[in-house]
């Protein structure tokens, strides 16, 4: 259920999701990196926090160099708190051939930054088990 306190908000976040999409089908991680604010982490599994836009680049092009080549999100709840918005989804990474690479939950929070709502704390898990 997406509940939000405006609905403008929950758009704008949708557009931010898919242009995060569009930039990992094109395996851009400048594209990438601009979802996220200016001091944003991401907290991949098996992995420190990873803070700055400059290594959560680094970090996105080495999924890329991975093979991953496409994402897909789906949000599943959206919840404001003053200014930040909480996110939680669930996420399908494709492999070059289109394969389904993983699939997974995360957890987004969200800010606003020079008026765009960005991510600023990412954090997500596989659904599968692990290898």
């Amino acid at each position: 259920m997406i509940t939000s306190p405006n609905p403008l908000v929950a758009q704008e976040i949708a557009q931010v999701n898919r242009k995060f999409e569009a930039a990992m089908g094109r395996s851009d991680a400048d594209g990438i990196m601009q979802v996220y604010t200016s001091s944003g982490s991401i907290m991949p599994p098996n992995s420190p926090i990873i803070t700055g836009t400059a290594a959560i680049r680094d970090f996105w092009q080495s999924v890329i160099d991975m093979g991953v080549a496409g994402a897909e999100l789906r949000t599943v709840e959206l919840d404001g708190l003053g200014d930040t918005v909480n996110e939680i989804g669930q996420f399908t990474l494709k492999a070059a051939d289109g394969s389904v690479a993983d699939t997974g939950k995360f957890i987004v929070i969200w800010k606003r930054e020079n008026g765009t709502w960005l991510w600023h704390h990412d954090i997500w898990s596989s659904e599968n088990a692990a290898a």
